[in-house]
């Protein structure tokens, strides 16, 4: 074998398009191998996600389709967009309940926030802090519902596995809390940041639970 013929071999043994040069084991996630075809795969989720959670309060919908179509595509599976498209539709109608109860929430204790640095309240900086809390649990409940979310179970079943999926990996909720800071940072600097920012968040719910089972 030449030296054409042998590098021919070894980017068909890396991208796993042709026969391998040794014995080894399969990868867990053989989509995630090319780290730059999955970064590209995450700034298309991004901008599905966007555009399907232009309403708000379909971003539920959006970010379990999103997290379900980086699932699938890193487990080389078929992933096209229009299964994506499926996956919203599936998950648009018990989602907008969800989306608008978030929504809500949200509202509330940015009033609540607002009101405690205007001076009107008694303990101001404790309230503040209270309501800084409670946005970052209802993020990192809205991650956790969404990556739980399947068309089968349905939102009911993945908002009540909050809880479990919370206690069960504080690490992980952690991480989640820092994931939505990041969306949240990059959308505060850059409106256009928030592509690749949700498809990054979509990612962070896929690999978070793997890094725990990689743990134990």
């Amino acid at each position: 074998m030449d030296r054409r013929q042998l590098r021919a071999a070894r980017r068909a043994d890396a991208s796993g398009s042709g026969p391998t040069l040794e014995e080894r084991d399969a990868p867990r996630f053989p989509g995630a191998a090319g780290a730059f075809a999955l970064f590209g795969e995450v700034l298309v989720v991004g901008l599905l996600v966007t555009i399907a959670s232009l309403a708000v309060v379909t971003l539920p919908a959006a970010l379990a389709a999103g997290i379900r179509h980086l699932r699938r595509y890193v487990a080389a599976e078929a992933s096209p967009a229009a299964l994506f498209w499926q996956d919203v539709k599936k998950a648009l109608p018990s989602g907008l309940v969800v989306g608008f109860a978030g929504l809500l929430l949200t509202l509330l204790l940015l009033l609540d926030i607002d009101l405690a640095r205007s001076g009107f309240l008694p303990g101001g900086g404790a309230v503040e802090i209270v309501g800084w809390v409670g946005l970052a649990a209802l993020a990192v409940a809205l991650l956790a519902a969404t990556g739980a979310w399947t068309p089968e179970t349905g939102w009911r079943a993945a908002v009540r596995s909050i809880p479990s999926t919370i206690a069960a990996d504080l690490g992980g909720a952690v991480y989640l809390a820092a994931t939505a800071f990041f969306v949240c940072v990059a959308t505060w600097m850059l409106v256009p940041l928030i592509v690749p920012a949700l498809g990054c968040a979509a990612l962070a719910v896929v690999a978070i639970p793997t890094r725990r089972r990689r743990a134990r």
